[in-house]
Protein backbone atom coordinates (compact mmCIF):
# COMPACT_ATOMS: atom_id res chain seq x y z
CA UNK A 1 0.00 0.00 0.00
CA UNK A 2 1.19 3.38 -1.05
CA UNK A 3 0.69 6.52 1.81
CA UNK A 4 1.88 9.90 0.23
CA UNK A 5 2.24 12.48 3.05
CA UNK A 6 1.97 16.54 2.50
CA UNK A 7 3.53 19.55 4.63
CA UNK A 8 4.38 23.12 3.79
CA UNK A 9 1.12 24.51 3.86
CA UNK A 10 -0.15 27.62 5.65
CA UNK A 11 -1.07 31.17 5.24
CA UNK A 12 0.74 33.80 2.89
CA UNK A 13 0.07 36.74 1.88
CA UNK A 14 -0.24 37.80 -2.01
CA UNK A 15 3.20 37.77 -3.74
CA UNK A 16 4.83 35.59 -1.31
CA UNK A 17 6.08 31.78 -1.70
CA UNK A 18 5.35 28.29 -0.25
CA UNK A 19 7.25 24.96 -1.11
CA UNK A 20 5.44 21.88 -0.76
CA UNK A 21 7.02 18.55 0.12
CA UNK A 22 5.45 15.19 -0.31
CA UNK A 23 6.98 11.87 1.48
CA UNK A 24 6.38 8.60 0.03
CA UNK A 25 6.31 4.99 0.89
CA UNK A 26 5.18 1.54 -0.02
CA UNK A 27 6.44 0.72 -3.66
CA UNK A 28 9.29 2.42 -6.34
CA UNK A 29 9.09 5.63 -6.34
CA UNK A 30 11.32 6.35 -8.90
CA UNK A 31 9.51 4.82 -11.51
CA UNK A 32 6.52 6.43 -11.21
CA UNK A 33 5.09 9.99 -12.13
CA UNK A 34 4.32 12.01 -9.24
CA UNK A 35 1.99 15.01 -9.58
CA UNK A 36 0.41 17.87 -7.58
CA UNK A 37 -3.39 18.99 -8.26
CA UNK A 38 -5.59 20.87 -5.88
CA UNK A 39 -8.92 21.49 -5.11
CA UNK A 40 -11.27 24.23 -3.84
CA UNK A 41 -14.64 23.47 -1.66
CA UNK A 42 -17.43 23.21 -4.56
CA UNK A 43 -14.70 23.15 -7.20
CA UNK A 44 -13.63 19.99 -8.91
CA UNK A 45 -9.36 18.51 -7.95
CA UNK A 46 -7.86 20.30 -11.12
CA UNK A 47 -3.78 19.40 -12.08
CA UNK A 48 -1.31 21.37 -11.27
CA UNK A 49 1.93 19.98 -12.08
CA UNK A 50 3.53 16.88 -12.39
CA UNK A 51 6.97 15.28 -12.92
CA UNK A 52 8.17 12.39 -14.39
CA UNK A 53 9.51 8.91 -13.00
CA UNK A 54 13.15 10.18 -13.97
CA UNK A 55 12.53 13.85 -13.52
CA UNK A 56 13.42 14.37 -17.34
CA UNK A 57 9.79 15.89 -17.87
CA UNK A 58 7.92 18.65 -16.04
CA UNK A 59 4.24 19.81 -17.14
CA UNK A 60 2.28 22.78 -15.74
CA UNK A 61 -1.60 23.75 -15.70
CA UNK A 62 -1.29 27.07 -17.54
CA UNK A 63 -2.47 29.14 -14.45
CA UNK A 64 0.46 28.09 -12.74
CA UNK A 65 3.72 28.46 -15.73
CA UNK A 66 6.66 30.53 -14.44
CA UNK A 67 5.07 30.52 -10.84
CA UNK A 68 5.30 27.12 -9.93
CA UNK A 69 8.38 24.38 -10.34
CA UNK A 70 7.77 20.74 -9.22
CA UNK A 71 10.60 18.48 -8.66
CA UNK A 72 11.53 15.25 -7.02
CA UNK A 73 14.63 13.46 -4.99
CA UNK A 74 14.20 9.93 -5.91
CA UNK A 75 16.79 8.73 -3.41
CA UNK A 76 14.43 10.68 -0.14
CA UNK A 77 11.12 9.77 -2.01
CA UNK A 78 9.93 13.09 -1.99
CA UNK A 79 8.81 15.67 -4.90
CA UNK A 80 8.22 18.93 -4.38
CA UNK A 81 6.00 22.38 -5.44
CA UNK A 82 8.26 25.62 -5.11
CA UNK A 83 5.13 28.05 -5.38
CA UNK A 84 5.90 31.89 -5.94
CA UNK A 85 4.25 34.92 -6.80
CA UNK A 86 1.31 33.42 -5.55
CA UNK A 87 -2.27 34.77 -6.05
CA UNK A 88 -5.46 34.63 -4.34
CA UNK A 89 -6.43 32.05 -6.32
CA UNK A 90 -3.88 29.46 -5.41
CA UNK A 91 -5.84 29.57 -2.43
CA UNK A 92 -6.92 25.53 -1.89
CA UNK A 93 -6.32 22.15 -0.49
CA UNK A 94 -3.13 20.78 -2.70
CA UNK A 95 -2.94 17.06 -3.07
CA UNK A 96 0.27 15.05 -4.12
CA UNK A 97 -0.70 11.89 -6.31
CA UNK A 98 1.21 9.06 -8.01
CA UNK A 99 0.08 7.66 -11.17
CA UNK A 100 -1.22 4.42 -10.93
CA UNK A 101 0.93 2.77 -14.16
CA UNK A 102 4.70 3.10 -13.95
CA UNK A 103 6.22 5.27 -16.63
CA UNK A 104 3.40 6.69 -17.86
CA UNK A 105 2.35 10.46 -17.64
CA UNK A 106 -1.63 11.12 -17.50
CA UNK A 107 -1.90 14.60 -15.53
CA UNK A 108 -5.73 13.30 -14.61
CA UNK A 109 -7.31 12.38 -11.73
CA UNK A 110 -8.81 8.95 -13.19
CA UNK A 111 -5.15 8.20 -13.95
CA UNK A 112 -4.10 8.39 -10.71
CA UNK A 113 -3.63 5.30 -8.12
CA UNK A 114 -2.76 6.98 -4.85
CA UNK A 115 -3.28 10.41 -3.51
CA UNK A 116 -2.47 12.02 -0.01
CA UNK A 117 -5.00 13.72 2.24
CA UNK A 118 -3.79 17.19 1.40
CA UNK A 119 -2.27 20.12 2.74
CA UNK A 120 -4.39 23.32 2.75
CA UNK A 121 -2.61 26.66 0.83
CA UNK A 122 -4.17 30.34 1.42
CA UNK A 123 -3.35 33.19 0.20
CA UNK A 124 -4.40 36.53 1.67
CA UNK A 125 -4.91 38.99 -0.77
Amino acid sequence: QVQLVESGGGLVQAGGSLRLSCTASGRTFSTYTMNWFRQVPGKEREFVAAITWSGGSTYYADSVKGRFTISRDNAKNAVYLQMNSLIAEDTAVYYCAQDATSMVVTTKTSGMGYWGKGTLVTVSS
